[in-house]
């Protein structure tokens, strides 16, 4: 059984690095955060699931210590061959919002450290244009790494991930009209809570899609004589993102001379201990997961509302 070890290599807080884990599926590369990976594993029997999605192939338990965990043949979700040799195919293990789950693929071939900067948005007729699986592409060592979207696929198959089932309400609630900054690479996430927010009152919601959008425009915003307030009261910010990650946009913010009083609040699939401590060194205000959908309305409330 083949462990994938997050500290084989130490990642310095806030200086725009990430690891890769390259898989293939029919020949093509893909690749997932480090971050989001437990282990890697070969088959076990799995247990088909009546009623499942048709991209669920069962359920199956590791070993005695681990959960019972939720398989996805991915190659089938892509619309991909099966593969060649079945018998030598590769389970991801996964946790991210707060879920763990099993990701079927071909072959895993190693991990690549670089930094967000070289991971391209990808073109809108990638894999599906606006609703695409596509967060970014890598190329490392000649070839092109396609960085799937792994919580859109959650989503879509019906994991309770908070952002696709929470239900928003005005109830006892006002409007606010200050504006919010949200920095969101995945296309389907960024709708949803987009619309959970406008839901419960937030009216004002700036999109930017990475990091280095969302640093650009308040390097803008910076040029002008209004208080930075007048344009952003706070940002919330992914982790992952191509060109700039959500750690690397906090410090950057925190950093500033005029922008460091900003609220930054991180709403990220990654959140635990590990990463709840890189975002303190960075100076976030707030972290939450993408679960917790309702503690950002709250959070929102204590700093702009």
């Amino acid at each position: 059984m083949a462990i994938v070890r997050k500290s084989d290599i130490l990642l310095e807080t806030g200086t725009n690095e990430l690891e890769i884990l390259e898989f293939t599926i029919a020949n093509q590369h893909f690749g997932i955060n480090v971050s989001k990976v437990k282990e890697i594993t070969q088959t076990f029997a799995i247990t088909p699931m009546p009623n499942a999605s048709p991209f669920v192939e069962g359920i199956f338990k590791p070993r005695e210590e681990l959960d019972i965990l939720t398989l996805i043949n991915l190659g089938a979700y892509l619309g991909l061959p099966e593969s060649e040799h079945p018998e030598r195919d590769i389970y991801i293990l996964t946790n991210f919002n707060n879920k763990n789950s099993a990701f079927h693929v071909h072959t895993v071939e190693e991990i690549h450290r670089i930094t967000w900067e070289r991971i391209d948005k990808p073109d809108s007729t990638i894999y599906g244009g606006a609703d695409g699986l596509a967060t970014g592409i890598a190329r490392i060592a000649g070839k092109l790494i396609t960085i799937i979207d792994f919580e859109k696929i959650l989503v879509e198959i019906g994991y309770n991930v908070g952002l696709g089932t929470a239900q928003p309400s005005m109830d006892g609630r006002h409007k606010v009209y200050k504006p919010i900054l949200v920095c969101e690479d995945s296309n389907l996430l960024e709708r949803l809570l987009t619309d959970y927010l406008e839901k419960s009152g937030f009216t004002n919601i700036i999109n930017c899609g990475n990091g280095k959008e969302a640093w650009d425009l308040l390097l803008e915003y910076k040029k002008t004589d209004l208080p930075i307030t007048d344009h952003v009261s706070c940002v919330v910010t992914d982790i992952e993102m191509p060109m700039m990650d959500g750690h690397r946009l906090t410090k950057l913010i925190k950093d500033d001379e005029k922008l460091h009083k900003l609220p930054v609040i991180i709403f990220s699939s990654l959140i635990n201990d590990d990463m709840r401590y890189k975002g303190q060194q960075v100076g976030a205000d707030a972290q939450l997961s993408k679960a917790d959908i309702e503690m950002l309305v709250t959070t929102l409330d204590k700093y702009i509302g």
